[in-house]
């Protein structure tokens, strides 16, 4: 729609998640480590953060890393009992004909698991917005998988993606036998100021920008509009480049950005939390 007037190939604050935006400042990079890790050992990790955090992108970024060696198990809507998580698990990691019962579900999974290590093959499940898994024995099915595993190695490496409620619920004495198998945690944190001027850097050089589209004081109050989350940097930075188009400008400039987030509350800053 405005990619021919500020010269771009491709729009560069879309909403899907291309691992080719991620941004890879300190605390992504060192986020992207510890999911690496964590895989490679075949650990239980924990990843949250804030809604719009990136924590998706990552993951995308996490199954482009890791190649052809593993077969991933995407759970996108976690909002399942006990037998439907582990009936999707098993139609994810490739298992043809899922039985009802959660007992026999997890034998075909074990009997799947094996059979990937023979060939050489490991297993990854990611289960993303794992804060909207409904109660204990679901998460207790989790635990269960992680008992998968041979005498000198696990079977099955786990990822559980959710938003900081996650980790207050998993502090809870009555998921203290899942808690103690998470090998690996992280959270993530809002951008700061100068990772954002990085971060509409790099997405714009992904898109094709040969030149910066954005003053200092554009990215600046549009960092401090969306209070460095991601997610809202990028609603706003689109909103920010069509209503520059519509002015006819070369540049989005502070009073651009003023007119896009007039009166408008997208975020509210740490501090103000009740």
């Amino acid at each position: 729609m405005y990619e021919e007037y500020w010269g771009l190939r491709e729009k560069p604050f879309r909403k899907t998640p291309d691992p080719r935006y991620l941004f890879l400042n300190q605390t992504y990079e060192e986020a992207l480590e510890r999911l690496l890790f964590a895989v490679e050992e075949m650990e239980l990790a924990l990843l949250t953060g804030e809604v719009g955090s990136g924590k998706t992108l990552l993951t995308r970024a996490l199954v482009d890393r890791l190649g052809e060696r593993y077969e991933v198990a995407m759970i996108l809507n976690p909002r399942l009992s006990p037998r439907q998580f582990l009936k999707t698990v098993a139609v994810e990691l490739g298992v043809a004909s899922p039985c009802f019962h959660s007992n026999d579900l997890l034998e075909q999974i074990h009997e799947r698991l094996l059979e990937l290590d023979a060939g050489g093959r490991a297993a990854l499940v990611i289960v993303d917005e794992a804060h909207l898994i409904p109660g204990k024995p679901t998460f207790e099915e989790i635990r269960l998988l992680t008992n998968f595993q041979l005498d000198d190695r696990n079977l099955i490496a786990i990822v559980l993606v959710g938003q900081p409620e996650l980790r207050e619920r998993l502090r809870h004495r009555t998921y203290r036998a899942l808690t103690q198998r998470i090998g690996v945690t992280f959270e993530l944190v809002a951008l700061g100021l100068e990772d954002a001027h990085g971060y509409f850097a790099h997405r714009l050089a992904v898109a094709g920008a040969g030149r910066s589209l954005f003053t200092e004081e554009a990215v600046a109050r549009l960092h401090e509009a969306a209070c460095g989350i991601p997610r809202v940097l990028n609603q706003l930075a689109t909103q920010a480049l069509l209503e520059g188009m519509a002015r006819g400008v070369r540049q989005v400039d502070g009073e651009v950005v003023a007119a896009v987030t007039a009166e408008r509350v997208f975020c509210v800053p740490a501090g103000a939390r009740g």
